[in-house]
């Protein structure tokens, strides 16, 4: 047991640390003695996870407190989402994942949370994108693949990581925009499904350049087009769909830090001042490039919020104009 000398030297060191950060005008953790615990709904070893321990070790470096992670996949980030919300809302329990949680998967699957009111967005941290990829028996250039496509029309199809997804919501840009009749086929994750494109059992796939690359680089797959508005540095070679006249297949999902809607607004700003501090540290970015993700651009809590809800309200139109509903 603590002796009552040792947690009063513990706590004076506490504060002295809290004083030298104040006047280097770091920011402030009001986090004294709890240990800090990271939810994610990505599985162990996934981009999302690995993500998630980068932040993890800001946390703790930033804050001076032990950082755990928690992995939590399944039931489209829920069980992830209801895990968050049984801590406090002080700060203490927080949220790593995409922002798709909020603007795609609950239009998927009907969710067990309000996701504008019980989950609040804190700083957006790392950035990845769709490409449109293909097997590699297909032309080698969009042109030539929507020409090809036309020519099959109602007999191509194109999967997906999952229903309700960026990666679904695109393809179904694409058919509307050239009138392709592609049935949808989707699968438990972008694995199952790459391995499908590329055995050539299923042509074509919007999927992250994350994942697609090695194959990409490989010959195993076709790269047509990187779904943002900018080419990304990974692969800048590649360009962008709306370069190519699909400016409407934009699809970046930022990967984040949530946490419960009842955090309070000074809570949300200091965690939000001190990612921000250290996302943009060269290590940290050196550390997302190897992982495959671009840095954030920066957006308050306010910004990330109207975001999700603009996402959410143009994925809700996509399904909509296409007469698909998913979440029941």
């Amino acid at each position: 047991m603590m002796s009552m000398q040792s947690s009063l030297y513990l706590r004076r060191l506490r504060n002295a640390a809290l004083t030298a950060a104040l006047a280097l005008g770091l920011p402030a953790w009001a986090w004294p003695d709890k240990i800090v615990k990271i939810v994610t709904p990505a599985p162990p070893g996934g981009s999302t996870d690995v993500l998630a321990r980068l932040i993890a070790d800001a946390i703790s470096a930033e804050s001076g407190q032990t950082v755990i992670v928690e992995n939590k996949p399944g039931a489209a980030g829920s069980i992830a989402v209801r895990a968050m919300l049984t801590g406090a809302p002080d700060g203490h329990t927080l949220l790593v994942a995409p922002n798709n949680l909020v603007s795609e998967a609950p239009l998927a699957i009907k969710p067990t949370f309000d996701p504008f009111n019980d989950v609040r967005p804190i700083s957006a941290v790392a950035n990845s994108c769709l490409v449109l990829v293909g097997n590699a028996e297909l032309p080698k250039n969009l042109k030539g693949l929507v020409e090809y496509a036309k020519g099959q029309r109602g007999k191509m199809s194109y999967a997906s990581f999952s229903a309700g997804t960026a990666s679904h919501y695109a393809g179904l840009v694409l058919n509307a925009k050239e009138d392709l009749d592609m049935q949808h086929i989707p699968f438990p994750g972008a694995p199952p499904a790459l391995a499908q494109v590329m055995g050539g059992q299923i042509p074509l796939m919007f999927d992250s350049l994350i994942s697609s690359k090695p194959y990409i680089q490989s010959g195993k797959l076709v790269a047509y087009g990187y779904a943002s508005k900018t080419r990304s540095p990974f692969m800048p070679q590649l360009p962008t769909l709306a370069e190519q006249g699909y400016p409407d297949i934009n699809f970046c999902n930022w990967t984040g830090v949530y946490g419960a809607g009842k955090l309070p607004t000074e809570m949300v700003d200091t965690i939000h001042a001190a990612l921000t501090k250290a996302a943009a540290t060269p290590k940290f970015r050196e550390r997302l490039a190897t992982v495959g993700f671009e840095p954030a651009a920066e957006q308050s809590p306010a910004q990330l919020s109207q975001g999700l809800r603009a996402d959410y309200e143009r994925n809700a139109g996509i399904l909509k104009s296409a007469g698909i509903k998913l979440s029941e």
